[in-house]
């Protein structure tokens, strides 16, 4: 007769050594719910993995040899064509926005791309150790004798048994029964997941800063994001504590918006650097005169110099884009203006022009 707690290993049968390995595994869950009723939901949380509702990849449509840039180009691409606001109140577009942007997550961050690319949807689960999954990998299955410290002679593993294959092994087990509720909690206590999502700004509020009010699907409450002055596509604005909860009290993951710039209908912009095309009048090119140029910091008087052909540019250092230390500058671009009125006048003017205009350069051309 066996006593209560004693396992029988017998050179006969191993069925009464299987039972009471059975009844150990049941003791222990009853102790672990008693003792530390947090622990079950402890192993249950670590056993839960971060999937992904599709291969990045595929949802991206980008080869796994892609790289960084192909990938950021391509995110770019697809979340402005199923953003939000070109979409409004289309929630196919919406969920496409939502897949793309969990992708990017992914794609988009090295450390995450390397794990997925190397274990799959597993490697994206939470409390995921790469080490412990490789060494398993070289030693492969626990088994018989040589299984692990959790294996039990006869073949059968008591980590199994309960349950194993998780992130608790029987060591931890035991740890956390004699440090109590309060030690299982330490170890789940987790920082909350970082949420990405996108914000599009138009054109004068990404290069001078604005306040903007963002609501996020994840967020139930509207945010307020500062957008710095010179703020460029691609930028990131880390807002901090207004991501995914912690667990068990462990602080709140960040909210991350990368911005989207609007393009402007007569600004161009190159990093810190402003271009315009400016039109100018015949007279203008050929005698020369003062005409009125926006930047973004108001008009400003600039001299056209006489003889001005279409297409010459001028730089007006220092009137582009402030960003923290750094000043870009706006070129101009002369383009002679035609006018587009039918009348005997303009046309004798245009005529007498042309009479004057040497073009003996042209009849030089040749390849």
């Amino acid at each position: 007769m066996l006593s209560s707690g004693e396992v029988f290993v017998g050179s006969g049968s191993q069925i009464p050594y299987f039972v009471n390995l059975i009844w150990v595994g049941a003791v222990l869950r009853l102790q672990a719910d008693r003792v530390a009723p947090d622990l079950r939901i402890l192993w249950n949380d670590q056993r839960k993995e971060q999937t992904v509702t599709a291969d990045p990849y595929s949802e991206l449509g980008v080869s796994r040899n892609a790289t960084e840039e192909e990938i950021k180009k391509q995110y770019r691409k697809l979340a402005a064509k199923y953003h939000p606001d070109k979409n409004p109140g289309d929630a196919k577009a919406e969920a496409r926005f939502k897949s793309l942007n969990s992708a990017n997550q992914v794609l988009g961050d090295k450390q995450k791309r390397a794990l997925y690319d190397e274990f799959g949807e597993q490697g994206l689960r939470d409390g995921f150790d790469p080490n412990m999954a490789r060494a398993y990998g070289r030693r492969g299955p626990r088994s018989g004798m040589g299984g692990g410290g959790g294996g039990f002679p006869g073949g059968i593993n008591l980590e199994d048994l309960m349950g194993g294959g998780g992130s608790a092994s029987i060591g931890d087990l035991f740890g956390d029964l004699m440090g109590g509720v309060g030690g299982a909690r330490r170890a789940a206590r987790r920082r909350g997941e970082d949420i990405g999502a996108v914000v599009r700004v138009d054109f004068a509020s990404a290069i001078r800063g604005a306040s903007v009010s963002v609501r996020v699907a994840n967020i139930a409450e509207d945010v307020t994001v500062r957008i710095p002055p010179g703020a460029g596509a691609g930028d990131k604005v880390r807002v901090g504590g207004h991501g995914s909860p912690g667990v068990y009290g462990a602080p709140a993951g960040d909210l991350v918006l990368e911005i989207a710039v609007s393009d402007h209908p007569i600004f161009e912009r190159d990093g810190l650097d402003l271009s315009l095309d400016l039109p100018i009048t015949v007279a203008e090119a050929y005698s020369g005169a003062k005409v009125r140029v926006p930047t973004i910091d108001g008009g400003v008087m600039l001299t056209v110099p006489a003889g001005t052909q279409s297409g010459q540019s001028l730089r007006l250092k220092g009137k582009g884009v402030k960003r923290q230390k750094k000043t870009g500058d706006l070129y101009v671009t002369f383009m002679i203006h035609l006018p587009s009125d039918d009348s005997r006048g303009i046309e004798q003017a245009v005529k007498a022009l042309g009479e004057e205009t040497d073009m003996s350069e042209r009849d030089k051309m040749a390849l």
